[in-house]
């Protein structure tokens, strides 16, 4: 139940906003027509579906291409009259730089690597060292310099087996598509090794050459939106052009398949991965070290995760879902892994094992206990040793090798910018090695505290709520509220400078940790898919009423924001509760349920969502949430609406916000902002340079502030 109280409190905030603010907001905006055919729809098992702003699809026409301008014009001059839109940015700017370093890993040519920004960079550069404590770091490589505008970013590297050469990936835009080359490691000399259209997975080495899996060359002009199919694992020979690679595996009958590719430590094993079709991966084995060896089946299906840890002593390490819906480890013989020579070695808990690796003759496993990590140190038998023992709800990334006992940990949580600490196994203590945060932050000066909720259908569900100390539940609060909610990924405490914006400004960001993600295992995850996607958004409903009853917030200061499945979330909860939120920001969402399935790899989300092809059921179920088509048009008050898409996003093709834009700035919602921002030279979001982060949420803060009466 909302307090009248604390509404009164809250609309007589709301009642004293200076006459620029008030006349700002009141402007009706005049939004540009989007190009439109009002003939096209879709006969869905009976269902006619409209669909009059198709052409949006077309990303490259020349109608679309004014359209996008055109919406940027209006965007643009909005947020530019919002006079803190500067300071913000600048105060942004501050707190994003101080230098970021990740985790050391030691490498198979002796030295240590590590990434390092020295804050402003737009991509953080690789360094190497042979003494971590006392040595002075080289540049091994930086991708500043392979672009201008550092819209090139470097994804990763992967070191042969003898250490002498170095692959590294480069992804340019913002897009999924990978490019590789390859580094002599001591003399950090470029080789003329080029391959291109490579996506979903990482160059593995093996002998003097690396595995890859890729796509064929796509079509001229849509290389950023035609859907992905037959995707094929590669050989590439150092010395030798893309031309001459060696097809490995392919799977024609099963086009919408992934397939890459893992290699044991010591080079006699090569895994085969198979995805796309189900919640799991299909698994198969080649051993290397016979000639004409032929691919042994572990697991034809996908309805379960299986993973080879590595190969020790003659057994292979599994982690795998099957018989687990919170996963445990598995051993069995190398020569003969099939399931019914498993073995046991660290049992299903009631918390969820999230990931494992060895350091030496060590497991380390990592468990999430209601969305925050703990990790332990144990034998190869399974029985722990000891827990490492980390301050407060976090995430903790950890680096180890099988050839040395160095283990690396970075522990970061909402109100921690990341330390990064030496583990010694052998008597469990950790050592600092840096610990970097914005100037002037003072961690102390905040509090986080986890708290449960009850949701529509009695589900209990956590949320981390982190706010500054001092700060009193009297419904006149701020509130930032995130979540996901899908595809088996948990939302773990992390810390990002643009956040601590928005709480040493007096705001409360609370993460809600829905179903749909991987918190409490697979049948977390499963309670958030196909016909059962509404318990995640009455998750996230529940979230918010809770955050108001409680008396944290108030409608009038709630803001909600996803990306990508969390901007289907955003949109979802929007059509269904308009009246629980002041502003909505759904960001690069998938927004048009109906057809996702059609564009680039949209099809490898049928698992999670069920697709409008699958039966009267599903295509019913999936028409009555999907954001585009749900959006009422009766003079409904919405919120202010901010959405976000890029123009080399080819995960979420920008049509899906085109179209959701164009139908809610059409549609009778009230008089609130209803914008759309089209960054350009970006993708998803991964690789973005950090100008171009800066400049985002910039622009999103201006909104919010704007739009909830709060000045800078």
């Amino acid at each position: 139940m909302i307090h009248l109280n604390r509404l009164k409190l809250a609309a007589g905030i709301l009642a004293g906003l200076a006459s620029s603010f008030m006349t700002m907001n009141a402007e009706k905006i005049t939004y540009p027509k989007a190009p439109a055919d009002p003939s096209v729809s879709d006969q869905y098992f009976g269902i006619t579906v409209a669909d009059p702003y198709r052409p949006l699809e077309n990303d490259t026409a020349a109608e679309t291409l004014e359209w996008v301008k055109a919406e940027n014009a209006v965007t643009q001059d909005y947020l530019s009259r919002i006079p803190f839109r500067d300071k913000i940015r600048q105060r942004l700017t501050a707190l994003n730089d101080y230098e970021k370093p990740t985790t050391p890993s030691k490498e198979k040519d002796g030295y240590y690597y590590f990434y390092k920004n020295d804050g402003l960079q737009n991509q953080s550069v690789l360094y190497r060292t042979r003494d971590l404590r006392n040595g002075t770091p080289e540049v091994f490589l930086d991708p500043n310099t392979l672009s201008e505008d550092g819209t090139v970013a470097l994804n990763g590297v992967q070191f042969s087996n003898d250490g002498r050469y170095v692959s590294y990936s480069i992804s340019r835009s913002g897009s999924d598509w990978n490019e590789f080359y390859v580094i002599d490691s001591a003399t950090k000399t470029l080789l003329p090794d080029h391959v291109e259209w490579a996506k979903f997975g990482s160059p593995v080495w093996h002998g003097d050459g690396f595995y890859y899996s890729a796509y064929a060359r796509p079509e001229a002009g849509k290389e950023f939106s035609n859907a992905n199919e037959n995707h094929r694992v590669y050989y590439h020979r150092l010395g030798t052009p893309q031309e001459e690679d060696i097809l490995i595996y392919e799977d024609p009958d099963h086009p919408l398949h992934f397939h890459s590719v893992g290699i044991s430590d010591d080079e006699s094993c090569l895994f085969l991965f198979t995805s796309g079709a189900g919640i799991g991966n299909g698994l198969k084995i080649k051993n290397l070290t016979t000639p004409d060896a032929t691919w042994l089946t572990i697991e034809e299906g996908q309805d379960y995760y299986i993973e080879p840890i590595d190969i020790v002593d003659g057994r292979i390490y599994l982690f795998t879902s099957k018989d687990a819906p919170k996963y445990r480890i598995v051993a069995a013989p190398a020569d003969n892994p099939l399931q019914e020579n498993w073995t046991e070695i660290v049992p299903e808990t009631d918390a969820v094992l999230t990931a494992a690796q060895f350091a030496a003759d060590n497991l380390i496993l990592t468990y999430d206990k209601d969305a925050a990590q703990h990790a332990y140190i144990a034998d190869t038998d399974g029985n722990i040793i000891r827990e490492i023992q980390l301050p407060t709800y976090g995430t903790v990334y950890l680096t180890s090798s099988r050839s040395h006992p160095e283990v690396f940990y970075k522990f970061t949580s909402f109100t921690y910018p990341g330390s990064i600490y030496s583990y010694d196994i052998a008597t469990g203590e950790s050592t600092l090695l840096t610990a970097t945060a914005p100037q002037g932050f003072q961690p102390d000066d905040y509090i986080t505290e986890q708290v449960f909720y009850t949701s529509k259908d009695g589900t209990r569900v956590p949320m981390f709520i982190t706010y500054k100390k001092g700060l009193r539940k009297d419904g006149s609060n701020p509130v930032y509220l995130y979540g996901y909610g899908g595809f088996n990924i948990a939302l773990n405490p992390g810390f990002t400078p643009n956040r601590l914006f928005w709480l040493e400004n007096g705001g409360i960001y609370a993460q809600a940790n829905l179903r749909g993600g991987s918190e409490y295992g697979e049948e977390w995850h499963k309670a958030g898919t196909k016909m059962q996607k509404q318990n995640v958004f009455d998750d996230f409903i529940a979230a918010a009423e809770y955050m108001i009853s409680e008396g944290w917030t108030s409608p009038e200061l709630l803001t909600i924001e996803g990306g990508s499945n969390g901007g289907l979330l955003v949109g979802a909860v929007t059509n269904q509760r308009p009246e629980l939120f002041r502003v909505a920001i759904p960001r690069v969402g998938v927004m048009d349920m109906m057809r996702y399935h059609l564009f680039t790899i949209g099809w490898n989300w049928a698992p999670d969502y069920g697709t409008s092809a699958d039966s009267p059921e599903m295509a019913a179920y999936l028409l009555g949430y999907s954001p585009t088509h749900n959006i009422k048009n009766d003079g409904t008050p919405y919120p202010a609406i901010l959405v976000t898409t890029a123009d080399h996003d080819d995960r979420v093709v920008p049509a899906h916000s085109f179209k959701y834009a164009a139908t809610l700035q059409s549609a009778d919602t009230g008089d609130r902002p209803k914008l759309i921002r089209i960054d350009s030279k970006a993708g998803h979001g991964a690789g973005k340079p950090i100008g171009k982060v800066i400049d985002e949420y910039a622009d999103i803060y201006s909104f919010i502030f704007q739009n909830i009466g709060k000045t800078y």
